[in-house]
Order: structure tokens, then C-alpha cells, then sequence
């Protein structure tokens, strides 16, 4: 059902780099905890010493890099971190940055079969996000970064009051949602899923991706069967994590060949931005969601 053959695009071993952002995006993912300096090269609005000159007195300015020194005295270690870029000169060093972390809790024993839960931290110091800890899962054979939908909190958390406090606290509340998650992930690995599924699965994660089509106006550059290939052995397999998997990566990473609305040879680019990378994600972890729940 799922043809696959290696390629040089085929992963041979498992990357230090993410690839999961566009190439104006600073990302950096490691087996072992970040340590500062690894932080402030990917990541350098961390360590922001201010905020940006367009914020009010009523914001609260506290630099992210004080908040994770708190999560981790509480035993949280950072192992992803990205940077978005601006244009605008000198906001680069205010941008929104992203932070995968994992609680010594929960880390689990690698293999390339096993997963991580993650909280992601997300915020800036210019105004363009407020922090916010969703619940994650990195899946060690493709270094895929999930976002979870649903199954777990969202927490939001403004730049008012006593953020390092509130922060430390929004992380235990996601923490407490990870046998939610471990239970959610359980069963989409004991769904078998039939051929109609998986393209019904797949041809609602293009739409996600690409848009809507109007009367065949603006197709997607790719295919429902590229979507549905899997990039490595452990990924072919029946079930509906499988499927997930499969169209989780084909969606965000890129490097699929294709057409464009004018029909030119391209190549899709990878999410490129991290306020879209963390949307599709959880849009995906949603239309997963859905789809076990039709099939329990």
C-alpha cells in the first residue's frame, strides 16, 4: 500500500539541526540539554536586556532566559530552541523565540520507536506574543516536534504581575495533562485505519496546508499520495498514528516535488514561520483527534 524507496532525501541518521523552519529561522535541537551559550547563538531575544521600544510601562519585563532558569531549578531542561527573524532593524533581538522542554519526569528511555513529552514555551519581548506553554511530543525517529491539540492545556500567560511564578505553574498544569496525551497517543497506535481513511486523512491535512480549492482554482502543489508517503521503514504501517505521522511530516518539513498554480516544477518549502509551524501542527493533532474519535 505504502511503496517506499531511500533516497538521498532519506535520513540516515538522526539530525542535530531541526529542519522544521523556513532558513531565516534560527533553530537548534539537541540530545543533551542546552546550556546558555547554545541558547543565546540560535536564540539571542532570550537574553533580551529590555523590551522593545514600542512596548508600555504596563508591560511586565522579565528576559525568558529568568524564567527558564526558574523551570529549570523545577527540573525542566531545554532541548529544542528557535528564532523568528524581523525585517525591521533592530527588533531581531526581541523576536519571538520557541523552547521545547522536557521535565526530568519525563524523560523517557530514546529509541527510535519511543517519543518525548514536551512543553513548549513560546514568547517575545515586542509585543507579538504573550507567553504561551502548549503540550508537545518529539518523536526520536524523525526528530518530529508534535504539537498537541485538544487532550491538553494551552496556557496563556500576559505580560502582567508575577510571570516567572505564573510560568512555573502553567508548566505543572501541562505536565498534569501528559497521561492524557500518553493515553490519546496509546490509541491512535492500536487503530488500524483502511486506504479510504488514510486519504480521507490526508486530503483534509492538504486543505490545512495548502487551502481550499474553488472549483478546482489553486490546487495544492502536491498530492494526497505524497502526503500519504512514508519517508522511512518505521513509518509504513496501518495505524492511525502511522498515518498521522506520515502527513505530519510530508506537510511541515517540504522537499516534496510539485507544480505551481502556473504550472512550474517546484519544490515545497518547509513551515516556515514558528506562529505557523505551532498552528499546523496542532491543527493536525486536532484532525487526529477527530479520527480516533470516529473510529473508537
Amino acid at each position: 500500500m505504502h511503496p517506499f524507496t531511500p533516497s538521498a532525501s532519506t535520513p540516515s541518521t538522526r539530525p542535530q539541526l531541526a529542519t522544521r523552519f523556513a532558513r531565516n529561522t534560527r533553530v537548534h535541537r539537541s540530545d543533551t540539554p542546552l546550556d546558555d551559550e547554545q541558547l543565546r547563538l540560535a536564540a539571542p531575544s532570550i537574553f533580551a536586556e529590555g523590551k522593545h521600544a514600542s512596548r508600555s510601562e504596563r508591560y511586565t519585563y522579565i528576559p525568558t532566559i529568568e524564567v527558564l532558569r526558574g523551570l529549570k531549578r523545577e527540573g525542566f531542561e531545554p532541548f529544542m530552541v528557535a528564532q523568528s527573524q524581523s525585517r525591521i532593524e533592530g527588533k531581531t533581538a526581541y523576536t519571538k523565540h520557541l523552547i521545547r522542554m522536557r521535565h526530568a519526569g519525563q524523560v523517557q528511555a530514546r529509541g527510535r520507536d519511543s517519543e518525548a513529552n514536551e512543553i513548549i514555551l513560546i514568547n517575545s519581548h515586542d509585543g507579538a506574543s504573550a507567553y504561551q506553554m502548549p503540550a508537545g511530543v518529539f518523536r526520536f525517529v524523525c526528530c518530529n516536534g508534535l504539537v498537541v491539540g485538544q487532550v491538553a492545556r494551552d496556557i496563556r500567560i500576559p505580560h502582567k504581575g508575577h510571570i516567572e511564578h505564573e510560568v512555573i505553574e502553567g508548566a505543572y498544569r501541562v505536565l498534569e495533562d501528559f497521561a492524557a496525551v500518553n493515553e490519546s497517543t496509546a490509541q491512535m497506535k492500536a487503530i488500524r485505519m483502511d486506504e479510504p481513511e488514510e486519504r480521507a486523512f490526508a486530503t483534509a491535512a492538504l486543505a490545512l496546508r495548502f487551502g481550499e480549492t474553488v472549483d478546482g482554482q489553486h490546487p495544492a502543489p502536491v498530492s494526497v499520495d505524497q502526503l500519504m508517503m512514508p519517508r522511512r521503514f518505521e513509518d509504513i504501517g496501518p495505524s492511525l498514528w502511522h498515518t498521522f505521522q506520515r502527513v505530519q511530516e510530508n506537510a511541515l518539513r517540504g522537499g516534496l516535488p510539485g507544480r505551481s498554480a502556473q504550472g512550474r516544477r517546484i519544490e515545497t518549502r518547509p513551515v516556515g514561520s514558528i506562529d505557523r509551524s505551532v498552528s499546523l501542527n496542532c491543527a493536525l493533532w486536532i484532525l487526529a483527534e477527530e479520527m480516533r474519535g470516529l473510529k473508537a
